[in-house]
């Protein structure tokens, strides 16, 4: 049954939308923030010739530098000062989740509320920082040795200045992009970082869309096959939204407790469970860890001997883990549900949840408080996360079936679909909030007035 809010933010038009100056005020921010994080995309780095770029990049397809170059939006295609994106950042906050549920003293301060996830904060942006110098130093060397390699210089001066001033420029543009989501998240709309990787995945759309059309134009790319990825990609998208939005509800229940009038109240209330816990974390790892062997040959070059034993098992171990082919699938596959179950246990702890839920005098219907409450939600939890697991494999694998039957690049990917459904979601979900707050603003000035009338 739906909610007084739910129905209220149902009847909502767009005269309310008009009305609200904030709203407005914030959305025109974030689309101008955005506008910025478009433009820096073009920047190139210092000594770095553009104009080969596109011939080294060629080389390196099909490696995980596809997966961060989707999510920075082309930045690292073309080199520029954001090429690393905020993959860093994305990667550094996970694992300083990771140790807060595994080191005690890392525990202890995510339990001290806002100080705490202040000094954690404190803490991902300097492993930002870390891993940003780490990769720019990698990726200034990469392009170096790339240049020597196959006979185009894409780097003017090649030397440790290069490197060096790469390595800043990286690390400013990552940190740059950092503030700028930020700035989203107080001043505009929706979450900063999550739509600057969505903007990155949405721009490359039109690329796609034109591709597409000069195939069909062509005859390489036949109807049926557009027909059907349309058809797949919109059954996905409602697919996503569904499960996305699912939950498990469980009921809390609370002691009886007296009112003002002296009549005894019992408490209810609900504890939600995501049937996706773990959101779009367990593709991006399951990918990266299967793309990275591909993508370290890759930047090898010729130095890998094919004629030796090891080269030609590395060689042929290669290509059966190439996009499309049947171990990689299966390996993305597991992997997918792998890290479904391990990062669901990392977000969320049922014994923690247990011991709230009994300070504060709530307990299960029929679950007695405590121990047995503890195992009826890692029960309950366990079997929504298979659920959860399989979505997400059928989400993710099914875009990767239909590349490799039909030979169609499709640009959105599974985890490039979910990121922009679920960042699409949530930056709705925000809006209609902040309209639904704005019409009980109405309400409440109208009801102001009437009392002053009387």
């Amino acid at each position: 049954m739906a909610s007084r809010a739910d129905n209220i933010a149902s009847n909502m038009s767009l005269a309310n939308f008009t009305k609200a100056t904030e709203l407005k005020n914030r959305i025109w921010f974030t689309i101008g923030a955005l506008i910025v994080f478009r433009f820096l995309s073009f920047v190139p780095l210092p000594g770095v010739n553009p104009l080969i770029l596109s011939d080294l990049y060629d080389q390196t397809r099909g490696g995980i530098l596809d997966l961060f170059n989707t999510f920075s939006g082309g930045s690292l295609e073309r080199m520029s000062l954001i090429a690393l994106g905020v993959m860093p950042y994305i990667t550094a906050s996970i694992v300083v989740q990771l140790a807060a549920a595994l080191h005690p003293s890392l525990a202890a301060l995510k339990k001290e509320g806002t100080v705490g996830r202040q000094k954690l904060n404190q803490y991902t942006r300097y492993g930002t920082v870390f891993l940003c110098a780490i990769q720019g130093w990698f990726l200034a060397s990469g392009l170096e040795s790339f240049g020597a390699q196959s006979g185009l210089q894409a780097v003017v001066d090649p030397g440790i200045m290069f490197r060096v001033g790469a390595v800043i420029s990286l690390v400013g543009g990552t940190m740059f992009l950092l503030w700028l989501g930020e700035q989203i998240t107080s001043r505009g709309i929706g979450n900063g970082v999550s739509l600057i990787i969505m903007a990155g995945i949405v721009a490359q759309f039109p690329t796609f869309v034109s591709n597409l059309g000069q195939g069909y134009s062509e005859g390489s790319i036949p109807t049926g096959i557009i027909v059907g990825l349309i058809a797949m990609v919109v059954v996905l998208i409602l697919v996503i939204c569904f499960m996305e939005r699912a939950q498990r509800r469980l009921l809390i229940q609370y002691p009886k407790r007296a009112t003002q009038r002296g009549v005894m109240q019992a408490d209810r209330s609900h504890l939600p469970l995501k049937l996706n816990t773990a959101g779009v974390i367990p593709p991006i790892f399951a990918s990266s860890l299967l793309l990275l062997p591909l993508t370290i040959t890759q930047f090898a070059g010729n130095s890998v001997d094919t004629d030796s034993a090891a080269g030609g098992v590395l060689q042929s171990t290669l290509q059966y883990l190439q996009h499309g082919q049947p171990l990689y699938m299966t390996l993305y596959g597991l992997g997918i549900i792998f890290f479904c179950f391990f990062y669901t246990a990392i977000v969320f702890n049922p014994e923690e949840t247990a011991d709230n839920l009994k300070k504060n005098g709530g307990f299960i219907p029929g679950i007695r408080p405590g121990k047995r409450t503890e195992e009826y939600l890692d029960y309950v939890l366990t079997r929504i996360t298979v659920i959860g697991a399989i979505y997400l494999t059928l989400v993710c694998v099914l875009p990767e079936y239909m590349i490799a039957q039909t030979g169609v690049p499709l640009f959105l990917g599974g985890t490039s679909l979910l990121i922009v459904v679920n960042v699409t979601v949530d930056t709705i979900s925000q809006i209609q909030s902040h309209l639904l707050a704005h019409q009980y603003g109405d309400l409440i000035k109208k009801a102001k007035l009437k009392g002053r009338l009387r």
